[in-house]
């Protein structure tokens, strides 16, 4: 989709054949080369963020990208219930590549097997094995040579270089091995022995190298590509928050149309329990409505007509007909898609420890494949030695190991989180954890339980608790009011069944009255005790400004013409909250409470649960504002929230960390997932998560050290093809060995 600025026009380009981040940064130094263009390329969303100039079209861009060896093109996309446009669902991309894999690891594992067992070696064992390998190195391997002869091109060298080189090397000698050697005589085996000597390679094969490796780095790309594929799902799964139908109300008749048919100035209905359709104002009725998705407002709203409400949100009380002011884009629940969307793509793209090692790796090990052969050549001691000897270098250096390093730690790491009740999106979530040092904790949901519960009862001499809980719950009973719904909850948890209550009344934004066993009862705000000519005691004032005070909710309870109880009501602190501050202290993270409801309130549950800073009465926009504003004090925030409104500060923030609990658009926009809703997971997270990057770094460490320490024997023609083999096959038992170890981890509370 192309939109126009101040003069620039701006369009989002899905872009294709990306396999590393070095790829990312050659299409954005491409892209900003053109005059009157600024480009983001982010390789984990594979999506390029364009402004342009006016005498500048979309499809020179595009043209550009292409030229530059990768595609790109505009999503396809649809209008979604009015609301913004979002992408369109996808093709699996994924198929190819897992098609690619299956294909490889069926075809690689006999060779591999005749290869590096002897007793398998029949007569004609090698010719077999070269009619396995041959699909595994030209099919299957394909998109690591696409890629290599695009980096060619551009007179760069990545992973898939190497890649290519090696097994394109080791197929090509195996073929000259068999055809011209000695290699494809009847008969011929690579005896089972690690003898050092030096070889002319004219009767050795290295199919296994060139299929185990390209089976081996197929299944890493897979398993990483499959983490990526849900990177536009945060957007999705805020768009379809909105209501899908709305009754409107048109020439004195009810009729339910589809949300996107909704213009501004229609008149539409609400009843109890429905979705408000988009943002208006309220012409008739009165209500609370339960806005805590959008604002972290933990108590419900009580409007009436005349008052602004929010698309999205949730009439939790009387019925509505509200006049609609903003429809689609402009929505408030569509300017929080744009707001994780821009957040999204402005986060910069993980850098794979990979990539960063093989930008240097990688030349060096051509430059001393291409050394050796010429020291060999010059040294008089024939082509056929030379070239062995050549091959060798870049059959030891093909990362092997490298290609499990990364997904079997993440898969390992990832399957034992699940256990835990902790997601992790991907191998870029691990980098970020390291470095993390402040924790920002949205308040509603996730250090409270984000519903409405009875907490105190206060009362005056003569009347006792259990007469104050079942006559006041027994009316709040018949409310649905969140905070009636959390008193009768409360009452008949202590009291049991509740009587049936009489002429039960509700007083909209006061309270409730009705008879319950032959006593008047009044239920609400101290307002509506003195409209009968009510006050309260001073015992119960007390109490009610000390609730008021600590950010409760105090409600009067009335009967027979005298005030006799206050209760609170409060969204209450969940028991873990505590000791989850601790230990996220503990991690070396400073906590931070966010939330968007008062501050007293926010102050009260920062001091219970051992938070010293608090930011309070911030509108969602405000919360990507507060994340960014600490981001450029040098701080790296992880982000922990529940709702809607957290969702675009999930993005923006280094570490997102959402609550399973909470909604999806949460959940999707943030990099770890608490399955529990317990808070304690998160410093387990980001303890798993930093575990996790440690074995993937030791990983990384031992599949090179192996191959490093073997190149020099390589290099001398020292190295016959069982040692290489063996070296390659013990780097990559090492590598799943030490990433098995992560099965061990566990929660601390454990």
């Amino acid at each position: 989709m192309t939109t126009t600025t101040a003069g620039a026009a701006q369009v989002e380009l899905a872009i294709g054949g990306m396999t590393c981040a070095s790829c990312a940064a050659r299409i954005e130094k491409k892209l900003n080369r053109m005059d009157g263009v600024e480009a983001t390329v982010n390789y984990a969303t594979e999506k390029a963020k364009v402004s342009f100039a006016a005498d500048i079209s979309v499809a020179d861009l595009i043209a550009t990208v292409e030229a530059t060896g990768y595609t790109a093109r505009e999503p396809v996309r649809a209008p979604v219930d009015g609301g913004p446009q979002t992408p369109a669902e996808e093709p699996d991309e994924l198929r190819p590549l897992r098609q690619r894999l299956v294909a490889a690891v069926w075809l690689a594992l006999p060779v591999i097997a005749l290869a590096m067992v002897p007793a398998f070696q029949f007569e004609y064992w090698q010719w077999l094995s070269l009619t396995l390998a041959a699909p595994v190195v030209t099919y299957a391997a394909w998109p690591f040579h696409r890629a290599a002869w695009t980096n060619a091109r551009h007179g760069a060298a990545t992973m898939d270089t190497l890649i290519s080189v090696g097994t394109t090397a080791a197929f090509l000698w195996s073929l000259w091995a068999l055809f011209f050697g000695t290699a494809g005589t009847p008969g011929m085996t690579h005896a089972f022995e690690f003898t050092i000597a030096r070889t002319d390679g004219a009767g050795n094969i290295y199919l296994e190298a060139a299929a185990g490796v390209t089976a081996f780095i197929l299944a890493g790309r897979y398993f990483e590509a499959r983490s990526k594929r849900k990177a536009g799902a945060a957007l999705k799964a805020l768009l379809e928050l909105g209501a899908k139908e709305v009754t409107v109300l048109r020439g004195g008749r009810e009729v339910t149309v589809p949300t996107a048919e909704l213009r501004a100035g229609d008149r539409f209905l609400v009843r109890p329990g429905e979705k408000i359709a988009t943002d208006g104002t309220v012409v008739e009725g009165s209500s609370a409505v339960d806005a805590s998705m959008l604002t972290g407002e933990s108590v419900p709203v009580e409007v009436g007509v005349g008052d602004p409400v929010t698309g999205a949100t949730l009439n939790a009380g009387g019925r509505l007909v509200v006049e609609a002011t903003r429809v689609g884009a402009d929505t408030q629940l569509a300017r929080m898609a744009k707001l994780v969307e821009d957040a999204q793509n402005g986060k910069a793209a993980a850098q794979r420890l990979a990539d960063r090692i093989s930008a240097v790796f990688v030349p060096v090990v051509i430059g001393l494949a291409l050394a050796t052969l010429g020291f060999w050549l010059g040294s008089g001691s024939g082509l056929t030695a030379a070239f062995t000897a050549a091959v060798a270098v870049l059959i030891i250096a093909c990362p092997c190991a490298l290609g499990l390093a990364t997904p079997t730690a993440l898969m390992v790491g990832t399957g034992r989180g699940a256990q835990l009740g902790i997601l992790i999106k991907g191998p870029e979530v691990l980098e970020t954890t390291r470095k993390v040092d402040t924790i920002v904790l949205d308040k509603t949901g996730t250090v409270t339980t984000g519903k409405m519960t009875l907490l105190a009862v206060h009362t005056v001499e003569g009347a006792t608790e259990d007469d104050v809980l079942r006559l006041a719950g027994s009316l709040e009973h018949a409310s649905e009011h969140p905070i009636a719904q959390a008193v009768a909850s409360g009452a008949a948890a202590r009291v049991g069944a509740l009587p049936a209550p009489e002429d039960f009344a509700n007083i909209p934004g006061l309270g409730v009255q009705g008879v319950v066993d032959g006593h008047a009862v009044l239920v609400g705000r101290e307002k509506l005790l003195t409209e009968w000519a009510m006050t309260l005691p001073p015992s119960l004032e007390r109490a009610k400004a000390a609730a008021e005070a600590a950010g409760r909710t105090a409600i009067a309870v009335a009967w027979d013409g005298e005030a006799r109880a206050v209760l609170e009501v409060a969204d209450a602190v969940k028991d873990t909250s505590a000791e989850a501050i601790r230990r996220l202290r503990a991690l070396g993270l400073t906590p931070i409470l966010l939330t968007g409801d008062n501050k007293a309130v926010a102050e009260a549950v920062a001091a219970e649960v051992g938070i010293d800073e608090v930011i309070a009465e911030v509108m969602p926009q405000d919360k990507v504002d507060v994340v960014k504003r600490l981001q450029s004090e040098g701080r790296s925030v992880a982000m922990v929230g529940d709702g809607v409104n957290d969702a675009a500060a999930l993005a923006q923030a280094d570490l997102g960390l959402a609550m399973g609990t909470g909604t999806d658009a949460a959940i999707e926009a943030g990099d770890l997932t608490l399955v529990r809703g317990d808070l304690r997971a998160a410093a387990d997270a980001i303890r798993l998560a930093r575990r996790t990057l440690g074995t993937i770094r030791s990983n990384l460490f031992w599949a090179f050290a192996y191959n490093v320490a073997a190149l020099p024997l390589a290099a001398a023609g020292l190295l016959n093809p069982m040692i290489a083999g063996a070296a390659m096959a013990f780097s990559s038992v090492f590598v799943v060995g030490n990433s098995l170890r992560l099965r061990g981890f566990r929660a601390a509370d454990h």
